[in-house]
């Protein structure tokens, strides 16, 4: 394997039969490990999950703890390529395992995504419109930011939120106490509220070598906190500001050399898009590109990570509608099935209130 992998970093190319080897159990590692069968890959997924979802689709998989020195030196060996499908993991690991093989996306895209001052810092530095905002670490300073950037804000843990979670939004200044407990009392971003019409997302893969894909732009619509639909083609007020945002996702991406797929969300705010988080993953409003692409977001990654050609990212059909199954709207899939031109896909979890179950793609012929 070891000279195997020599020869693939030598000609940047990990050919079909290679082993990729997958980083977390949820449902985007599902996917991916579907796609990289379709062309041919192996996978092996490494999770402490007792319901790791990703191993179903998986040629193998290992139950571990990510800080498992000697589970990691088995993992690397195993494999010829390393990439994640969620970004709320510890970088020792990433790092160890990028010193024995290559880690795409690599360790230093992740730690900006992690840390939300770095994520706005590090955009605002190329150019990007983002809210306003303040780093806090006490009561003192949360009030102080209140007094500065107004309200409604937004408090939010600088780690590990995702999906609604770890933020408290704040209506008038008097609640910067309550804000602050349900917090955690944790160093948190304070971030201005930002008038917008519409939510949407800049999808793109990019090669190690500069080479660059993107898909139009989907709508997204949260419930909760939570994405519950995207459509494309999105609306005319994205789509005036989507060469913009894409040329700020691109400039991230090779600020970064990245490798893989990149997602980067963005609000229509009144004087163009403002950048909101970025995702070094496959992403959740990028899965309606399953059946409405011509190379789905998953394939493109493999296609990324593994050097080969990136592939076509047009439409399919006219239009495009992607519905999330929240808890028990996975249900209803019988409903999903008994439609035409929609396409089901259940993530074989098992059901709690909130949770991402599965999503229906329909295509508008």
């Amino acid at each position: 394997m070891a000279s195997q992998r020599t020869r693939h970093e030598h000609t940047c190319m990990i050919a079909p039969g290679s082993t990729i080897g997958i980083l977390g159990g949820g449902q985007l590692g599902r996917m991916l490990g579907a796609a990289a069968a379709q062309l041919g890959y192996r996978t092996l997924v490494l999770a402490p999950d007792e319901e790791a979802v990703a191993a179903q689709t998986a040629s193998s998989f290992i139950r571990a703890d990510y800080q498992n020195r000697i589970v990691l030196d088995d993992f690397a060996a195993a494999c010829d390529v390393v990439t994640y499908e969620f970004e709320n993991i510890e970088l020792a690991p990433i790092d160890y395992l990028a010193e024995k093989l290559p880690v795409h996306p690599a360790p230093t895209a992740l730690a900006i995504a992690q840390d939300r001052v770095n994520e706005k810092s590090f955009v605002g530095a190329l150019g990007g419109r983002t809210a306003r905002w303040a780093r806090v670490a006490n009561l003192a300073e949360l009030e102080a930011a209140l007094a500065d950037i107004g309200t409604p804000a937004i408090l939010k843990t600088l780690r590990l939120g995702y999906d609604g979670k770890g933020q408290v939004r704040i209506t008038e200044p008097g609640a910067a106490a309550a804000a602050w407990s349900a917090i955690g009392k944790r160093p948190s971003l304070l971030e201005g509220f930002v008038p917008f019409t519409h939510e949407f997302s800049i999808i793109l893969a990019r090669r190690g070598d500069g080479a660059m894909v993107s898909y139009p732009p989907p709508w997204n619509e949260h419930r909760d906190g939570v994405l519950a639909r995207s459509t494309v083609p999105a609306p005319v007020e994205i789509a005036r500001q989507w060469s913009e945002a894409a040329v700020l996702a691109g400039r991230i991406a090779d600020t970064l050399d990245y490798v893989g797929v990149l997602g980067c969300e963005f609000f229509v705010g009144p004087d163009g898009p403002v950048f909101n988080e970025m995702a070094p993953r496959v992403h959740n409003s990028g899965h309606w590109t399953i059946e409405g692409a011509v190379t789905s977001q998953f394939e493109n990654h493999i296609r990324a990570i593994c050097g080969l050609p990136l592939g076509d990212t047009g439409l399919t059909a006219r239009g495009i509608v992607m519905d999330n199954l929240i808890g028990e709207q996975a249900s209803e899939w019988l409903l999903a099935l008994s439609e035409a031109d929609s396409h089901l896909h259940l993530y074989g979890k098992s059901v709690r209130p909130g949770r991402k179950m599965g999503h229906v793609t329909r295509l508008v012929r």
